[in-house]
């Protein structure tokens, strides 16, 4: 597995995968448009010929709120998420954050899992956050870049 700076090559799989993953998707033009930003950090992962999964953020002052963090569904539990995970915050790191912040659905055993091993803490809840299904979402922070 390789993991990379996310480009324009990288932005019609992603959608793909994004379509599978939420009820809300980002369309190819909002890729297109936020790794076009100063702001936004977006990496790949890919292993032959084939992408496994995205993450990305946006630095907001000395911020990194985290958007979105997503695997195919048969390379999931493999370590992909953490991978992407860490070379984001190591990013965001070396362009002056010093925390990081993220929703994620409450349901989201997993996920939640992830961020705690990564030094994420829950920070409180974001009422009726999600749609399609509405479901609360839980605010983490890690303030030890």
């Amino acid at each position: 597995m390789k993991i990379h700076t996310m480009d324009e090559s990288d932005i019609s799989r992603a959608a793909i995968l994004e379509r599978e993953a939420f009820s809300e998707p980002w369309s190819e033009d909002a890729f297109r448009d936020s790794l076009k930003l100063e702001s936004s950090i977006f990496f790949a992962a890919e292993a032959e010929g084939m992408l496994l999964g995205y993450a990305g953020a946006y630095l907001i002052l000395d911020e990194a709120d985290i958007t979105n963090v997503v695997v195919a569904p048969e390379w999931r539990r493999r370590g992909v998420a953490s991978e992407l995970l860490e070379a984001l915050l190591a990013e965001a790191k070396s362009r002056g954050a010093k925390a990081a912040t993220l929703e994620v659905r409450k349901s989201n055993a997993a996920a939640i899992a992830l961020y705690e091993k990564k030094g994420f803490v829950s920070a409180g809840i974001r009422k009726r956050f999600y749609r399609c299904p509405t479901e609360d979402a839980v605010i983490m922070w890690n303030q030890a870049l």
